[in-house]
């Protein structure tokens, strides 16, 4: 017998717990069964009435698993209750059928929980956009290009449109996927500028690029009619820092364009957002933001397949609160929806490493590295050519 007989194992795909198990030479037949019993989830649902709460928790207890909920559920003495359900993967898609029959609408529960189950098992293969379908079996690095005066990082390094376009032209070269082209600085304290002048300077930009650039355009606004500037002008995907709620008419311009939209989580505007940056539980808040964008980008006819969610890390949050949601970041996957992941030298990697603008290379690789391994497909990047090596790597360490 070895010294150290024993050793944990990090399962947390059924192609990892398949491969386990045939590593040690088990039937098939058993890896089918074993397999599903060897992840572990917990789910969280909020808002249950008591009577669905209690139905859970029994029918979720004899299938072998758990479910935690409020003090008070029991004799339903509080209206209402958040659930935490805790069991496999399998038996917790057992319980999904056995809630098919139940009432108080946890049949609808339970097509909801088995879609979040399906989402955490296998991700997005692909995203569209108005002009091409990209694929996501690696993952996408976005560069940005600000076309503005008072950017953080860049200046007014490419106001100048000759400049702008050499340097988009750079980055295709050192493996940009897409080039994210903004008009207008969405930095902690930046003023609002008119749609005329971002137009003008990004537009005639965007329409020498489109001719040139082989990868995809996306747009940087929150303006409904700057993103229709650019989509006419070339650009096919519409990267709104909103998530749909500064303007109106942004989601229908997405829809009849049929650009990819980013909808990205924030609070407040840039030029106010960083004087609320508390959060009492965070990634519940993201999420419910996100699912209102969500739920607006569907209503107005976006289709599924067009949609990318960013958590907007650096948008009303602070340095704990980014630190968290890269650590997190894989609990926003049960939307189903490519992630988009922006930490490019922003202010929480300088206040953590305690380094200027221009010295956050390697704690930005670090995050990209984090982000890939937790989820993210789309990465928003300064430095491609580096987080094109940084993203792919970890890509290739992470992938089943």
């Amino acid at each position: 017998m070895d010294r150290f007989p024993a050793r944990l194992l990090h399962i947390d795909t059924i192609t990892a717990a398949e491969r386990e198990l045939e590593r040690i030479g088990t039937d098939p037949t058993g890896i089918a069964m074993m397999a599903p019993k060897m992840l572990q989830r917990c789910l969280r649902l909020s808002g249950l009435e008591c009577r669905q709460a209690n139905i859970l928790k029994q029918e979720l207890l004899s299938l072998g698993g758990d479910a935690a909920v409020a003090r008070g559920t029991v004799s339903c003495s509080i209206p209402s209750t958040d659930v935490i359900l805790i069991g496999t993967d399998k038996q917790l898609r057992l319980l999904c059928g056995k809630l098919a029959t139940q009432p108080f609408r946890l049949a609808d529960l339970a097509t909801g929980l088995k879609q979040v189950l399906d989402h955490a098992a296998k991700a997005p293969t692909t995203w569209q956009t108005s002009r091409r379908e990209l694929s996501l079996t690696r993952p996408l690095i976005m560069g940005i290009l600000n076309i503005t005066p008072d950017s953080f990082s860049d200046g007014s390094r490419y106001l100048d449109p000759q400049r702008a376009i050499n340097r988009a032209l750079e980055m295709a070269d050192q493996g940009a996927d897409i080039i994210d082209i903004g008009g207008e600085s969405t930095r902690p304290g930046a003023a609002a500028v008119s749609a005329k002048d971002e137009e003008l300077r990004i537009i005639p930009v965007i329409e020498q690029l489109a001719r040139q650039l082989n990868c995809a355009i996306s747009v940087d606004t929150w303006k409904a009619a700057v993103a229709r500037s650019a989509i006419d002008a070339g650009a096919e995907i519409i990267n709104d820092i909103s998530g749909l709620t500064f303007d109106p008419d942004m989601s229908s311009v997405a829809a009849q364009t049929g650009a990819a939209a980013v909808l990205m989580h924030t609070r407040g505007t840039p030029d106010s957002m960083q004087q609320n940056t508390g959060y009492e539980d965070l990634l519940e808040e993201v999420a419910r933001g996100l699912d209102g964008s969500l739920q607006t980008a569907l209503a107005a006819g976006i289709k599924n397949e067009r949609i990318a969610l960013d958590p907007g890390i650096g948008f009303g949050k602070g340095v704990k609160s980014n630190l968290e949601l890269l650590r997190r970041l894989d609990e926003l996957r049960s939307f189903g929806y490519p992630l988009l992941v922006g930490t490019s030298r922003k202010s929480f990697i300088g206040r953590t490493l305690a380094r200027e603008t221009g010295e956050r290379l390697y704690g930005t690789a670090a995050t990209v590295a984090l982000a890939v391994a937790n989820g993210a497909s789309i990465l928003r990047v300064h430095d491609v050519r580096e987080m094109r090596d940084v993203a792919d790597m970890a890509h290739a360490v992470a992938t089943e």
